[in-house]
């Protein structure tokens, strides 16, 4: 495979990634390389669509795209989780009148729903909801007061009506829908995931901790090496918020089915929240939903929605995400192109990744890798350095040091693919091919390797200061312990 040509020069990065969803509108000619080079990040697989053989079909051409155009982009599967969907109408879609009375009914045939009743898939509802309750459908659209339960029956009552169809989302508002995070059909996608060496496994409708670990416990029986991103899109996960954090590898704020169970008011305090806390725990973090919702039918996005994006960036956030914007969406290739204009013109004004004073850290680090991280920030947001280069076989030390915010670039040299792959969801760093283990076990003769690499990507000139990060042994994961500071030269 020809090799991979490296980022921008530093002046023109990005740092804020973004992933975006494939779906129907990529499978065009062209629109995957378009959105590549337009400045795609990490490619999103919606396990909630589709079937495993049209994921993999996906996945198979989004690879070839990111192997013509020369771009290393991450692959996410989205598992589709326990969503509570009701079932079928009978004659297409019904209109719900404000106080009518309306049922769900878990023993109702799946395609014979009317305006007085509809199916529910999930068969526990009824024990999940009791009179006082209040039901969401269609992402809050529709509103409905739980009145009594008879058997497979909720009695309901309109209190916000509107048009319904098929297969629409159904939420407890408050949460409390007993549902286990993974489904059957998300084992299935697991599996799929191990086999097919995707990068990142997101769990829907988590709600604590011990779901990210399951979910963990699946993958490695099954051979993945993923790295597990925790969905937040349940009002147990916010009561569960930390431990969720800390179990898991990155976090998506998935602000639909959240604004729902809390309250859309409640939305934009919790998304800062969300990624505050991510952050402080040295974790990942993606912003996800209707960030430019009006680019599904619309060439430029709303004012509403620029801001939107622009306040994400500047509160921090690794990535931001496209959904139905790139899948369904009929501008896929613009949608990108304006999101990633929407983050640079945001970084422009963001007042904290100045080389500030950084806050310091209480309590002791977690390792070598940490504390080698952390003086490598402070010194570089200190002194004129031109890039950090971090000499890495897992990507941990690049993931530590984007964890401060700072406007130099981080390049994760290293051999492996995968770890290449990974590192392009983290804020502020870049993927470079380089195999440490062929250069000679001398200082001078991997300098100028280091040196040759970077000149050549542009990346650097003669005499810039750089920060290097590397180990003893080289090629072993896990023994960063070395940060020096040299200036780029050839003699």
């Amino acid at each position: 495979m020809a090799e991979r040509p490296a980022p921008r020069p530093a002046a023109e990065l990005r740092r804020t990634k973004i992933v975006a969803t494939v779906g129907p509108a990529t499978d065009q000619p062209g629109v995957l390389e378009g959105m590549m080079g337009a400045g795609l990040d990490v490619v999103r697989l919606n396990a909630s669509h589709g079937t495993v053989e049209e994921r993999r079909r996906r996945l198979r051409l989004v690879r070839e795209a990111a192997a013509h155009t020369g771009r290393c982009v991450g692959v996410l599967l989205d598992l589709g989780g326990p969503k509570i969907r009701i079932e079928c109408f009978r004659d297409g879609p019904v209109t719900l009148a404000e106080g009518a009375t309306f049922t769900l009914d878990t023993q109702l045939d799946t395609r014979a729903g009317t305006a007085q009743a509809v199916g529910v898939a999930y068969k526990n509802l009824p024990r999940d909801v009791s009179a006082g309750d209040r039901l969401l459908l269609a992402d809050g659209q529709i509103v409905l007061d739980v009145e009594h339960v008879e058997g497979s029956a909720i009695r309901t009552r309109v209190r916000v009506g509107g048009e319904l169809s098929d297969r629409k989302g159904l939420n407890r508002q408050g949460g409390g829908i007993s549902a286990p995070a993974l489904s059957e059909r998300d084992r299935e996608d697991i599996q799929f995931a191990a086999a097919e060496g995707i990068d990142y496994v997101a769990v829907s409708f988590a709600r604590d901790a011990g779901d990210i670990k399951h979910a963990r416990e699946l993958l490695h029986r099954a051979g993945g090496e993923a790295r597990i991103v925790a969905k937040v899109e349940r009002h147990e996960a916010i009561d569960n918020l930390a431990e969720i954090i800390d179990a898991a590898d990155a976090v998506m704020v998935a602000r639909g089915d959240l604004g729902v169970e809390m309250g859309y008011a409640e939305v934009t305090g919790l998304q800062k929240t969300i990624i505050h806390e991510t952050r402080l725990r040295n974790k990942v973090v993606i912003t996800a939903t209707q960030m430019m919702e009006s680019m599904i039918q619309n060439p430029v996005p709303t004012r509403a929605e620029v801001s939107d994006v622009a306040n994400a960036v500047i509160d921090g956030t690794d990535a931001v995400m496209l959904s139905a914007e790139s899948a369904t969406g009929r501008y896929p290739v613009k949608a990108v192109e304006a999101m990633a204009q929407v983050i640079e013109g945001a970084e422009k004004y963001q007042l904290t990744h100045t080389r500030a004073r950084q806050r310091m850290v209480e309590g002791m680090f977690k390792g070598t890798e940490e504390a080698i991280a952390r003086a490598v920030m402070y010194t570089a947001n200190h002194m004129k350095v031109r890039a950090i280069v971090a000499l890495t076989e897992s990507g941990a030390t690049p993931l530590w040091m984007s964890r401060i915010r700072s406007d130099i670039p981080v390049y994760a040299f290293t051999r492996h693919e995968a770890t290449r792959r990974r590192v392009t969801l983290y804020r502020g760093v870049y993927p470079v091919h380089f195999d440490v283990t062929g250069v000679a076990d001398q200082s001078n003769a991997l300098y100028r390797a280091l040196f040759t690499r970077l000149l050549d990507l542009k990346l650097v000139k003669l005499r810039d200061l750089v920060i290097l990060t590397k180990g003893d042994l080289s090629g072993v994961q896990g023994g960063t312990n070395c940060m020096q500071i040299l200036r780029v030269m050839l003699d």
